[in-house]
């Protein structure tokens, strides 16, 4: 079944977390799970470390835990090390019934460095990839063994960041590797988000429908400026947005024609002092569910379209 979420950094970023530090937590999941409708949300700086507390803390609110980032460092130690360093998140991640653990390799990333450029970010050669490959699907094996699927996030600023990446990724890892396909990241990192995903959705396991605006992400590319610099610009936004630049429609009938049954998750940073959250998020959500009931993926939110 279809379930749709969202991601807190839309009011609170996790990347520089004075953009929307005066906003309250209460009125974040408030909004998010009450006002909104949100069937749950992923994980934020806001949210208690401690399993049961983070799981009471949402239900309140009629939120379920969807599932968090988790950085992983395996170009600079070992999946031995990776597998003790994950052992907290993992712990949340079950006492809430998660299915996936998002991962994104952070050990050389410069997304949430206001100093570089996210043009200068690190890439790997095809033997490095390879090797980060092996390293991530024993990471992933493990994690299976938990009851835990990986889902990779392919992110701005890292080494998994253009098309042809996705694609090196993905012959370099094996079956216990899943992608989390982000539309935002695939389409600002050079990549025309069905044919990506079309390529890759039968190990698709996580849905972020972030949205972009493209003058906003080619001033990122031609003016140098940072990841966080980009979010502050406008470079992302969410499904429905007259000023977006991607058609959700055809990338939610390819999830459809793979019998995809996880989370839809509106995963869009902005600046809540230009764009409200609570308006932004309604916006999305609406959108989101509309196009995920034309293209027959959610046949049980006719109503509620």
């Amino acid at each position: 079944m279809i379930r749709y979420g969202t991601n807190p950094i839309a009011w609170a970023n996790d990347d520089d977390q004075s953009i929307g530090a005066d906003i309250p937590t209460e009125q974040i999941l408030h909004e998010a799970g009450e006002v909104i409708g949100f069937d749950g949300i992923e994980n934020g700086h806001r949210w208690p470390d401690d399993p049961v507390a983070l799981r009471e803390l949402l239900g309140k609110y009629g939120l379920d835990f969807i599932s968090g980032w988790y950085s992983t460092e395996l170009l600079t130690r070992s999946v031995k090390d990776e597998i003790a360093a994950v052992q907290p998140h993992l712990a949340k991640l079950k006492a809430n019934g998660c299915k996936v653990c998002i991962v994104c390799e952070c050990s050389n990333t410069v997304h949430g460095r206001p100093d570089v450029p996210v043009n200068d970010r690190p890439r790997l050669n095809a033997d490095e990839m390879a090797a980060f490959g092996a390293k991530i699907e024993d990471f992933a094996a493990y994690l299976a063994d938990q009851g835990i699927t990986l889902a990779y996030h392919h992110h701005m600023g890292t080494v998994v960041e253009s098309p042809e990446e996705i694609d090196a990724f993905m012959a370099a890892t094996g079956p216990a590797t899943h992608l989390l396909f982000d539309s935002g990241h695939c389409t600002f990192g050079g990549g025309d988000p069905a044919t990506v995903l079309a390529r890759h959705v039968g190990r698709v396991a996580h849905f972020h429908a972030k949205n972009i605006r493209r003058p906003a992400t080619e001033r990122v590319r031609a003016e140098r400026l940072s990841f966080i610099q980009g979010v502050l610009a406008g470079a992302f936004t969410v499904p429905g947005d007259p000023e977006g630049g991607i058609d959700f429609l055809p990338l939610l009938r390819i999830l459809a024609q793979a019998g995809y049954d996880g989370w839809l998750v509106i995963e869009a940073e902005q600046d809540p002092k230009l764009r409200n959250p609570l308006k932004y998020q309604s916006m999305g959500l609406a959108a989101l569910k509309a196009a995920a009931v034309e293209a027959g993926l959610d046949r049980t939110s006719v109503k509620a379209v």
